[in-house]
């Protein structure tokens, strides 16, 4: 299943390849710059010693090239989805290098993070070690791989009333409790009540997620893997 991370006005679309061409700053005497093709190396490295591969892997980059985004992949999944990492870097300090796990769907190939990006590091410090941090970035996301998918199959089975569909649509986008373009809600109410593959016919939580994270992909890269990254946590709330 291809990855399907979309760049649009201020990023473009990079393949790992594409990474290694990219022009790196040079760091300074207190903030190490680390080149993203570095961290994704790393990243694949990680999860190598753990016996993870990348199947498959997806980039954007802002168009001075100093915040990257990226999504892979993994070759380890549950029935109808597939595990994945988002990673992220700047060279200009506007973020901290970070990660998040999520998973495919395989059926639409929709991305849904378990949670917001957590930074593997409080600073880009010249002592920074970056396989080392990556460690410990890493096993914190696999721990979060079996709650992940039971969270999954709980929602799958979760049979939901069209009124309280339509009510967590309303919470989310006219009450604002999720950082998402309002006028979304109604890509979100067409994704659900009319949808266009048949596992999310029934009317259960899994099809409604579904339904949020289908309409996120008209979003740029940014809001994209902002609102994806606080889908969980606002379902858990509702």
């Amino acid at each position: 299943m291809e990855s399907t991370l979309i760049a649009g006005t201020g990023t473009r679309r990079f393949s790992r390849g594409d990474l290694t061409v990219l022009e790196t700053p040079e760091s300074t005497r207190t903030h190490q710059v680390i080149p993203h093709i570095d961290l994704v190396k790393a990243v694949i490295e990680a999860l190598s010693y753990r016996h993870i591969s990348v199947v498959s892997d997806d980039y954007a980059v802002s168009e001075d090239g100093m915040k990257m985004f990226g999504i892979l992949d993994l070759d380890l999944g549950f029935e109808g989805c597939r595990f994945s990492l988002g990673i992220r870097n700047a060279h200009d300090k506007s973020m901290r290098l970070a990660l998040t796990v999520g998973y495919r769907v395989f059926v639409c190939s929709n991305m849904a993070f378990h949670g917001d990006f957590q930074p593997v590091m409080a600073k880009h410090t010249k002592n920074f070690r970056l396989l080392d941090a990556l460690a410990i970035g890493i096993d914190a996301m696999q721990r979060n791989f079996q709650p992940m998918q039971t969270q999954v199959e709980r929602w799958k089975g979760d049979i939901i009333p069209d009124t309280l569909a339509k009510l967590i649509i309303y919470k989310a986008f006219t009450e604002g409790q999720l950082e998402a373009p309002r006028h979304l809600d109604r890509v979100v109410h067409e994704h659900y009540f009319n949808p266009k593959y048949d596992e999310f016919l029934p009317r259960t939580m899994w099809s409604l997620t579904n339904s949020f994270t289908s309409a996120f992909k008209e979003l740029e890269p940014v809001p994209q893997f902002k609102a994806t990254a606080r889908l969980g946590d606002f379902f858990s709330d509702n």
